[in-house]
């Protein structure tokens, strides 16, 4: 009992340090507090940095050592519930998993610099170099934003297109940078040593830093410089062409109603199951109904039931009959999809479907058979797909 009160304790603490919950007060006041301690712990770094605050020392050493302090609890608290956060590891497994992952890194380098000279004086300098990992718990914070999670996911998705642009603009600075090292080596010997100092150059043209401490001045080097900087500009603006793209098909996807077939309105009745009711006391399955309408929910003392084939109805059982989708004052919404030979449902599983939010799949016909919607049926074109959502 002991055990099964302490798990529970710390399921409710592992709520509360998860960050994005807003429904949960404790969390939501968790994250607006553990925002303000990170604010604070940098501001403490940034003013110690100005002689004018030397005088306030003591004050900022104590705001840091107590923002230190609240950051490892933090930390044991996350390591004490790890195995919420890894359900299907061992408790030890889900520890070791959470502080070699890159949110567990950060958290564990927030802190443990501050402790680091206590045992390592030598190696004090070194060691406060690290204080900068701690703006990075900001896009931890962030990291259930949806606007940070459409940044990650746009970098994620085109990963490759840009891992190769960027290889493309590393092969073209050093054809640049053997380019002018030839052309520009007699007239310059001190400024193009060697093939590293062509390589500067082509790296403060091509990203417009232009330090000018190193130029051509032989004709065929500012030819050559004129040409490089023309493809330059446009092989470095080929990962910004990327992103903004990616930025733009994200966007649209998110927006888009539903891009996988034609879609028609439905409407719907309810009909309630009384003792006497044929319906009373019968499976889905054996339900006759017309050609053009289909049962999408059962709800039943306040819940909403998908209709599958094995659902037996019982009395006072309200039932949703669609048969064209608008919102009536119980707000509920029933929606026809045919699913077309160019759709994306096509060939995927009906539980792995991406649906709109509190919206589930009601039924699946095909060819005026009704499969079951919860199940591991294969969407196919043709199919005629009945969404349902309430609320």
């Amino acid at each position: 009992m002991t055990e099964k009160r302490e798990d529970g304790f710390r399921r409710e603490v592992f709520k509360i340090i998860s960050i994005g919950n807003k429904q949960d007060f404790a969390s939501r006041v968790f994250d607006i507090a553990l925002v303000i301690v990170i604010f604070c712990n940098l501001t403490v770094t940034l003013l110690s940095t100005f002689r004018y605050w030397d005088k306030y020392s003591d004050v900022l050493q104590a705001i840091e050592l107590i923002t230190i302090v609240l950051f490892t609890i933090e930390y044991i608290l996350r390591l004490w519930t790890a195995d919420f956060l890894y359900p299907d590891r061992k408790r030890s497994l889900a520890v070791l998993a959470f502080v070699i992952s890159l949110s567990g890194l950060i958290d564990l380098l927030t802190f443990l610099p501050y402790y680091l000279p206590i045992f390592f004086p030598a190696g004090a300098v070194a060691f406060r170099m690290l204080r900068v990992v701690r703006i990075f718990r900001l896009f931890r914070v962030n990291a259930k934003n949806d606007a940070f999670s459409v940044i990650l996911d746009v970098l994620y998705e085109k990963r490759n297109q840009l891992l190769f642009s960027i290889v493309l603009i590393l092969i073209f600075m050093i054809a640049a940078s053997l380019c002018m090292y030839d052309l520009e080596h007699e007239a310059q010997p001190d400024a193009f040593q060697n093939a590293f100092s062509g390589i500067w150059w082509a790296v403060s043209t091509l990203l417009t830093v232009g330090y000018g401490d190193i130029y051509p001045v032989t004709i065929a080097g500012r030819v050559m410089a004129i040409i490089i900087s023309f493809l330059g500009v446009g092989m470095v603006a080929i990962p910004t062409g990327i992103i903004s793209a990616g930025f733009v098909q994200q966007y649209t996807k998110s927006r888009s109603e539903m891009p996988y077939g034609s879609e028609h309105e439905l409407q719907f009745v309810t009909a309630t199951v009384t003792d006497e009711h044929a319906w009373a006391g019968k499976p889905v399955r054996e339900i006759v109904l017309p050609d053009r309408l289909a049962i999408v929910s059962v709800i039943r003392g306040g819940a909403d039931l998908s209709p599958i084939p094995e659902l037996v109805l019982e009395p006072e059982d309200r039932v949703v009959i669609c048969a064209k989708a608008r919102r009536d004052s119980n707000s509920i919404n029933v929606r026809e999809i045919a699913v077309e030979d160019d759709s994306d449902w096509i060939g995927r599983k009906v539980n792995d479907l991406s649906l709109r939010p509190g919206e589930r799949i009601a039924q699946l016909k095909r060819d005026g058979l009704l499969l079951d919607p919860a199940g591991d049926a294969v969407v196919r074109a043709g199919d005629t797909v009945i969404l349902y959502s309430r609320g």
